[in-house]
């Protein structure tokens, strides 16, 4: 696959990595242009581009860029894109967004609303970059570790859990999308090593009055 990536941080380094790794053309974008990303685009063997030119270029495209700029995600050439979003919320980084202080929505339903001919999918963002690109094993271990994911489309889960697979890793399925906050920041699922049992079983204990720490 074609894998457009927006943000070149820690996040977007590592899935690029790995996806490059497992086969797939990998193009790393971030806000100040593609000639800040020489390097790493040696480094990890991806192209590079603009935000815009890496929306375009994917088959799906990740978001790895900090929540507070989420509306700076470029709307047409994502239309009918699977979409994965990979962001948590982190006041002091994002300032106060009401609606997830309430509870109310998720980071992955206000993509999902700046986006609205896209096919979200929240995945990524439950465990640490560090742990990604080291906890990964081959299928068939009972303690693989697993992640969470949540999504509406069908088709498009199963897009994503193939690259969890491909990276090493088992996965639940926390359900729709609006269920994406059980793994969110603070919650028992979030970035902490489990496998595929235990994973279910944190993700079943969340609750939804319990506000991120």
């Amino acid at each position: 696959m074609k894998i457009g990536i927006i943000g070149a941080g820690c996040v977007g380094r590592a899935i690029g990595k790995l996806a490059v790794r497992s086969g797939h053309q990998v193009m790393l974008s971030n806000s100040r242009g593609p000639q800040t990303l020489f390097s790493l685009k040696y480094g990890i063997g991806c192209e590079a581009g603009t935000v815009e030119e890496a929306a375009a270029f994917g088959d799906i495209t990740v978001v790895a860029i900090p929540l507070a700029a989420y509306q700076a995600v470029p709307v047409a050439p994502l239309a009918g894109k699977v979409v994965i979003d990979t962001n948590n919320y982190y006041p002091e980084r994002d300032g106060s967004i009401p609606a997830l202080d309430t509870g109310s929505t998720t980071t992955s339903e206000l993509l999902a609303q700046h986006l609205p001919h896209s096919r979200i999918i929240k995945a990524f963002n439950a465990i640490t970059m560090n742990d990604l690109e080291s906890d990964g094993h081959p299928g068939g271990l009972s303690d693989r570790r697993a992640l969470p994911i949540a999504g509406d489309d069908t088709d498009a889960k199963a897009i994503v859990l193939s690259l969890y697979d491909a990276f090493g890793f088992d996965a639940v399925d926390a359900g729709p999308l609006s269920e994406g906050w059980r793994f969110e920041r603070g919650r028992p699922a979030y970035c902490v090593p489990m496998n595929a049992a235990r994973l279910e079983l944190a993700l079943a204990q969340a609750v939804r009055a319990d506000q991120p720490v």
